[in-house]
């Protein structure tokens, strides 16, 4: 019989118990249990509330326990956008973006995502997985558990290919849950820059059905941007990726407003994301949809612009999550908790509003609701304590590293305690 985990000792129980996905005033209620307690068995939540009730149960009497001494049990964080898989770093941007280079001006020169595309192509297969597993493990010491990954420096089905089929060996081989979304459409790569069209044709012709036929990727993205695709092209290339199978997401808005949040909402998109530009209208039309609104203030930290609306869209009813946008030119940090802390200094979202956008909404822009990004019986053991009294200290310490123990069904992915982790930093429960 496997042997069942009591978590007990919990100071704040961050639940996230409620409506999903959260809107308005749903989003502000973390669900808080204080003086709580986590049953675990076979890798799922047996049982999860106030520690008295939970530890009369006759199971939790026989489990092994882990007292927390007070400290704070989240949800494990759901990371809904990110570019896991490159080659290299891009710092040179970096510094020529210090010195007064805009994003399009660098792309220009040469660099931007071009520049990622050039060195993936020539990076072997089993390099990149060896970095992405690495990425994965500090992602997961920062309280990570499921991580949506696209593909998108490859721009040729060789090498898009190339992308997914890492990450679906990272998948198998690894505990952090990846989610595969298919970015062929990141950007017109360099070889087809006089003919945008043809490249939008093999796209949807060629790379979305190879795709598809090796059952790579659940989501379809499309850059829909200026200096990208257009929202003619991103229509279309959505529309072939439905066609197949693959539910539509969007980079929308992000360097200028080019109505890709309104296409979002008219594809039925999962998500649209970053949305630093959008209007007044847009935000209503958002609002009144089933479209996750996923935030990325790292990016807007890192290129120096200003961070997208983030109060208005939650005041309005909008469903809003963040992510990391984890990436090697625009956003190269992996923490999304100094992403809550962005989101609440620079958007002015509440830390229960940036959570509840880290757990439950991310999710469900994810379509695995039904399984993580909650704290509630029957669902996947995935869990992030934090060296915290209060869970409004976890964005309030900001750049902090708080993590003290994460858990992904079941399994210790990160501890910082020696006597709960092995060696090599991972046990079953």
């Amino acid at each position: 019989m496997t042997e069942s985990v009591l978590f007990t000792g919990i100071g704040q129980l961050v639940t996230m118990r409620g409506p999903v996905p959260r809107r308005g005033a749903a989003l502000a209620d973390p669900g808080l249990v204080r003086d709580g307690a986590v049953l675990v068995r076979d890798g799922r939540i047996a049982a999860a509330g106030p520690r008295r009730r939970v530890e009369r149960l006759r199971e939790a009497r026989r489990a092994r326990k882990i007292d927390l001494g007070g400290r704070v049990m989240l949800p494990g964080l759901v990371d809904s956008h990110t570019h896991l898989v490159f080659a290299a770093s891009r710092v040179e941007e970096y510094e020529m973006r210090i010195a007064g280079a805009t994003y399009e001006e660098i792309a220009r020169a040469g660099g931007g995502i071009r520049s990622s595309v050039r060195r993936l192509r020539a990076a072997p297969a089993a390099e990149l997985e060896g970095a992405a597993e690495a990425w994965l493990a500090q992602m997961a010491a920062h309280g990570t558990t499921t991580v949506e990954a696209k593909s998108g420096y490859g721009l040729n089905l060789e090498n898009e290919l190339k992308i997914l089929r890492v990450q679906r060996a990272l998948a198998r081989k690894q505990p952090v849950e990846i989610v595969s979304t298919f970015l062929g459409a990141h950007v017109v790569p360099a070889e087809f820059r006089r003919r945008p069209q043809a490249y939008v044709d093999l796209v949807v012709r060629r790379m979305i059905p190879a795709v598809a036929r090796e059952g790579l990727a659940e989501f379809c993205d499309v850059f829909c941007d200026r200096g990208a695709f257009s929202v003619e092209q991103s229509r279309a290339i959505l529309a072939a990726g439905r066609a197949c199978g693959l539910e539509p997401r969007l980079h929308a808005d992000q360097l200028a407003r080019t109505g890709a949040a309104r296409l979002a909402v008219e594809m039925r998109a999962a998500s649209a994301d970053h949305l630093d530009h959008v209007t007044r209208g847009d935000i209503a039309r958002l609002a009144d949809s089933d479209v996750v609104c996923t935030l990325l203030p790292g990016a807007g930290l890192h290129l120096g612009v200003p961070q997208a609306p983030g109060r208005a869209l939650v005041d309005a009813g909008a469903i809003v999550a963040l992510a990391t946008d984890f990436n090697p030119g625009t956003s190269p940090t992996l923490s999304l908790p100094m992403v809550m802390s962005l989101a609440c200094d620079g958007m002015r979202l509440r830390p229960a509003e940036a959570i509840a956008a880290a757990t439950v909404n991310a999710a469900y822009s994810l379509r695995r609701h039904e399984r993580v990004g909650t704290i509630e019986t029957g669902k996947q053991a995935d869990l992030a304590v934090f060296d915290v009294a209060d869970y409004r200290e976890i964005p309030y310490y900001f750049g902090v590293h708080l993590s003290w123990l994460t858990v992904k069904r079941g399994e210790i992915l990160y501890a910082r305690s020696p006597v709960l982790a092995r060696p090599a930093g991972r046990r079953r429960l």
